[in-house]
Parts: C-alpha cells; structure tokens; sequence
C-alpha cells in the first residue's frame, strides 16, 4: 500500500470510529500533500510528488509540531502541549522505522566507500546520497554529525 493509500484509509477510519484528533491531523497532511502535488505539475514528477518528498514532507510536519510542543510547555500551555504530542504520534506512525545509530553508521561507511568520499570537503555528496537512499528513515539532523565524524571532521 502506497503513502497516499495509507493517507485515504486512515481518514476513512478515523470518520468511522469517531476518532477527531487523527481525523485533524491526516486531513491536514493530505491539504499539504496536495498542495506539494499542484505546486510539482509541469515538472518532472508530473503533479504527484514521489514518497520520498512524502516522507520528507512528513518529516517537517514532525519537526514543526515539536517547536510548537516546545513553545506551548514553555509557556505553561499543556492543552496546546498536548495536541502537539498527539499531532507528533499521529504523524509518525506514517513514517518506517527509523534506523538506530549503528545502522546509521554502517549507511554512512557504505556511502562513503561508494562515493570515495575523502574528507569533510565531500560532506554535502554523502548527506545527499543518504538522503537519496534513507528518506524518512534516518533523522538528518543527527546524522550531519555523524558523517562529519566518519570524514575525519
């Protein structure tokens, strides 16, 4: 089952059994789905963007709920707090599992050997090369680090 498969059953589930938060929120990755899709036509992806821009997009949705959990605690709003922590589950459970440190090193040595990547001055060829293979399974801003490290940096 395609990402945008998985999109419309959820929505269907979730009017089935009642369940509003989800509703809200997989209604509101399908607007910015379709959004990515109008702004793609005429281009190489012909309107419908690839699950890895999905995946992608997915990823920045997480990203914002979690400033906005961090902004909400912060000013003692735990109802908001709390919205942005179900916004966060809901949003993951659409995301593959994302690889633990030791496979993300183990990606990063095989990038590396393949690319024939020499030092931190190859850096952007490796992050895009992961990108390529790992979207939406590894967490990019904990693996820039990591292969700074693996270049000697």
């Amino acid at each position: 089952m395609s990402l945008r498969d998985n999109f419309t059953s959820s929505v269907k589930e979730a009017m089935k059994s009642g369940d509003k938060a989800r509703l809200s929120v997989v209604r509101l990755i399908t607007a910015a789905l379709k959004d990515r899709d109008i702004a793609a036509r005429g281009g190489e992806h012909d309107g419908r963007i690839p699950d890895g821009e999905i995946l992608s997009m997915l990823q920045k949705m997480i990203k914002q709920a979690q400033e906005t959990l961090e902004t909400a605690t912060n000013a003692g709003r735990t109802d908001l707090a709390e919205g942005a922590k179900a916004e966060i589950a809901i949003i993951t459970s659409f995301l593959p599992r994302q690889m633990d440190v030791a496979e993300t090193k183990a990606a990063i040595e095989e990038v590396v050997g393949e690319i024939g990547a020499a030092g931190v001055k190859d850096m952007g060829k490796v992050m895009a090369a992961l990108k390529d293979r790992f979207a939406g399974k590894m967490d990019f801003s904990k693996t820039g680090p990591l292969v700074k490290e693996a270049l000697g940096g």
